[in-house]
């Protein structure tokens, strides 16, 4: 045997590369190892900076170290760290690792199924994992603000609808804003029911003052000239939330990412569209649908609109079709965005009246 071969029993070869698939906890990582083309190995435990030991292990072991994990709770610290130490790591889309249902669910099961999934995409099948897109650490933090803010936003909602099913109990109907300053000393309640909603308002007013002023904060960062009626809001939460336009290649990976796009069902000579994927970013989707509603009435002129007016205004028109045919502009304005934003097109050529 030449001088450059060793076999696989060599204790003291050096792999060419290492594969580690990772299943995180807070106070537990396990850990799927292959190398090379061998098997996987059983599943390690470890805290945090055991694991960080164990990858300089690896790292010394192998001529390149590739690891991958779900993106969650725990961002991309860890892989910025891991792309620190010079292991080419991946954050991958969460998804059900039960192959054919077993309804059998594991830190190693899931640990051993990225490790496989990893093992095949580095050997070309693309398919098999499913890549998200690291933002950096400015852009992170630019989206946690606009993120913020809808979680306020919600929860003001929630706080104010609590109020009002309190006094619906109590036969009582409170107006929308009950809980401002300047109406909620002017309602007629009953004692007790006015200690619960003053409880409430205690809380909502705060709440309401700091989403003033993060609103003030995301409107004060969009630029100056903007399509009529799409906002600067509304402007400053899709860009936060795509963090770069130019990351996508085409207007196919734009419309997938909104999760906008019809499902499909396709065997043999049959076709059959469905609702849509709802497969991306929730939190672009819903500001897209809403930012439609708006140009339809506004934008006229906007190209998207003006292909669906006729099919908006036929009589009869359904509230379902008016639903697919706003999530038809919405999927088109999210494309329209993206060459506005990378210079592919200007407003004027869109459609838009600008501000």
């Amino acid at each position: 045997m030449s001088t450059n071969q060793v076999t696989q029993t060599d204790p003291g070869a050096r792999a060419r590369v290492i594969k580690l698939g990772l299943d995180l906890h807070a106070s537990l990582f396990v850990v799927v190892r292959q190398v090379d083309e061998q098997a996987s190995q059983p599943p390690q435990r470890f805290s945090e900076e055991g694991f960080v030991g164990f990858v300089h292990r690896q790292l010394a072991q192998a001529d390149s170290v590739h690891s991958c994990y779900e993106a969650g709770p725990f961002g991309y610290v860890l892989h910025r760290r891991l792309i620190k130490m010079g292991v080419h790591n991946l954050v991958v889309r969460p998804r059900d690792w039960s192959t054919y249902g077993e309804r059998v669910k594991t830190d190693s099961r899931d640990a051993g199924a990225l490790c496989s999934c990893l093992d095949r995409y580095l050997a070309g099948n693309r398919g098999a994992l499913a890549i998200v897109w690291i933002p950096s650490e400015a852009e992170e933090a630019a989206r946690s603000v606009s993120r913020q803010r809808q979680t306020l936003a919600r929860e003001r909602v929630r706080l104010i609808v609590r109020g009002k099913s309190l006094a619906r109990m109590r036969g009582l109907s409170l107006p929308l804003e009950w809980w401002k300053e300047r109406i909620f000393p002017k309602l007629e309640l009953p004692d007790d029911l006015r200690t619960q909603l003053a409880s409430w308002q205690r809380i909502l007013l705060p709440i309401d003052a700091e989403l003033v002023a993060l609103t003030e904060q995301l409107q004060a960062a969009a630029p100056a000239e903007l399509p009529s009626y799409l906002g600067a809001m509304t402007w400053e939460m899709l860009r936060r939330e795509v963090g770069d336009w130019r990351r996508f290649r085409n207007r196919r990976q734009v419309a997938s990412y909104t999760g906008l796009c019809p499902s499909e069902h396709s065997s043999g000579c049959s076709r059959l569209q469905g609702s849509i994927t709802r497969h991306g970013n929730p939190r672009l989707r819903h500001v897209l649908v809403e930012a439609a509603w708006r140009l339809v009435r506004y934008q006229p002129d906007y190209h998207a609109v003006a292909k669906w007016r006729e099919a908006l205004l036929a009589t009869p028109c359904s509230r379902a079709r008016k639903k697919k045919i706003i999530v038809a502009i919405a999927r088109q304005l999210a494309v329209d965005l993206w060459r506005l934003a990378t210079g592919r097109a200007t407003a004027a050529q869109l459609g838009f009246a600008t501000t």
